[in-house]
């Protein structure tokens, strides 16, 4: 697998990756109609990619997090839908990061997850 931020390889690889479709519908003009027929006024498709780690250096968890700092980033990631590998905008939302075990001066972290949303 090829995971990229800005054109740079990932500092670690995610022990979990999904990739979810999400169809973006117009809020005012998609409604149900009295009989339960949808009128629907899908505006867009997008992305959302959820991933997360096990036991992370301190080296590792700060250049994960360091890549994703700016509002948005590019992405090169697998897309299944595309059917190869695609780059793609996205911002990340929060960054939950717990403490593991402190091991002489090392700091390991275990279970960072983020979800990735397409811009």
């Amino acid at each position: 697998m090829q995971l990229k931020i800005n054109g740079q390889e990932i500092a670690a690889y995610p022990s979990q990756f999904t990739v979810t479709t999400l169809d973006l519908d117009d809020s005012e003009s998609s409604v149900r109609t009295a009989d339960g027929t949808l009128n629907r006024d899908r505006i867009a498709v997008k992305r959302q990619i959820e991933m997360s780690w096990g036991v992370l250096k301190w080296s590792q968890i700060s250049g994960i997090l360091q890549a994703m700092d700016s509002v948005f980033f590019d992405l090169t990631y697998p897309d299944p839908m595309a059917g190869n590998f695609v780059t793609k905008t996205f911002y990340v939302g929060n960054r939950p990061a717990p403490f593991a075990v402190a091991q002489d001066s090392e700091i390991m972290w275990s279970g960072l997850k983020v979800t990735l949303t397409e811009k």
